[in-house]
């Protein structure tokens, strides 16, 4: 299974999922950023990877890692 992260994301009004290096976003297109962000999280760990959720400006606005980080970062 590839191991591209998966962002949450405003677009055209409606809030979705992609997963980098892959074509096209991943299942539905909601209304609200919660119930597009439930779908990022539940993606990205299976996937194991990181979520990233952006707001409306397409600022990133929050970010959280469900697989093995790379580095030894204490904290």
């Amino acid at each position: 299974m590839p191991k591209g992260d998966v962002e949450t994301f405003h677009e055209n009004g409606t809030w979705h999922n992609h997963v980098t290096g892959e074509a096209g976003n991943t299942g539905e297109t909601y209304r609200t950023q919660a119930g597009a962000a439930e779908e990022g999280r539940q993606i990205a760990a299976s996937r194991e990877v990181e979520h990233i959720i952006k707001d409306k400006d397409g600022q990133v606005s929050e970010r959280n890692s469900y697989g093995k980080d790379p580095r030894d970062v204490k904290g």
